[in-house]
């Protein structure tokens, strides 16, 4: 990046509030530090995935000033961006940045390079809003609507755009996970995330309602329908968690441009979706 101006936006106390209920939803200020979703009590509480994913993020010094509005912004990564110059001159450098070839997928007109946030397969999964301002006003998104499929162009919010909260929507019963696959246990980017949301039917055992996130493996996160339609009139057993699992593991298509063999971390998708479901179903079966 070589920005010519650099706009803070930390003293915009506005964007920093927690307002709302989880019987009716829950605001968040894109200001919010990735310490303090983290530590939140009432995210702890109901909304786990949220407090786990901030958790995940970086190391401890960074979360005091990373934030939610950041981490859902975050740049897309990949083997020949995150270079030296004089390493990217060496190759000609690259698509997303000075050069004309993804070295990724050489024969491809877009960038491939991968998405790099934790908490946008979480805003994914639980159906929450983006606020977004600019001088020529608001606007609200969907979370589904926020990212783009292009390595370069990963993000859909307007240039002259800032986000300024999130709405969380109620929650009532709901059921959320989050796991994340890393080298290291602090510090690293994904090369694998995961998020689901679970609504237990009126009978407590089945499932009404699904969503599965998954991210760090393509440009953009993005829901596997299929891995939820598995779960959907059925109990959160053993087999129908196996069943999710090998439907996101299909569905996902990781390339060579990241940390890991791609094929071991096509592989553990099924791995993560499943433990993902098993610490829903832990929760769905806690008294």
């Amino acid at each position: 990046m070589e920005p010519k101006i650099v706009i803070g936006l930390r003293h915009l106390a506005g964007l920093h509030a927690v307002s709302g209920t989880p019987a009716t939803g829950v605001s968040l200020g894109a200001n919010l530090t990735l310490r303090e979703l983290e530590r939140h009590p009432m995210l702890l509480e109901r909304y786990p995935a949220v407090a786990e994913a901030a958790r995940s993020i970086s190391s401890p010094p960074l979360k005091t000033m990373g934030t939610l509005g950041g981490n859902l912004c975050v740049d897309t990564r990949c083997f020949y961006y995150d270079q030296t110059y004089e390493w990217r001159e060496s190759i000609h450098f690259c698509l997303k940045k000075d050069g004309d070839t993804c070295w990724v997928a050489p024969g491809s007109s877009r960038c491939w390079a991968v998405s790099s946030t934790d908490l946008a397969p979480v805003m994914l999964a639980l159906n929450a809003r983006i606020h977004l301002t600019s001088i020529d006003g608001e606007r609200t998104i969907q979370a589904g609507e926020m990212h783009n499929m292009d390595g370069i162009v990963y993000l859909k919010k307007r240039a002259n755009e800032i986000v300024t909260g999130v709405d969380l929507p109620p929650i009532n019963g709901d059921i959320t996970a989050f796991r994340k696959l890393r080298r290291r246990g602090s510090i690293d980017f994904p090369i694998l995330n995961v998020a689901a949301w679970i609504r237990p039917a009126s009978d407590g055992r089945t499932v009404e309602a699904a969503r599965i996130a998954i991210g760090g493996v393509t440009s953009a996160p993005f829901l596997s329908e299929t891995a939820a339609n598995m779960l959907i009139g059925r109990e959160l057993n053993s087999d129908t968690i196996h069943e999710a699992s090998q439907s996101a593991r299909l569905e996902s298509r990781p390339l060579d441009n990241t940390d890991l063999d791609f094929s071991w971390r096509r592989q553990m998708v099924e791995v993560w979706v499943r433990r993902t479901l098993e610490d829903a179903a832990t929760q769905l079966n806690r008294p």
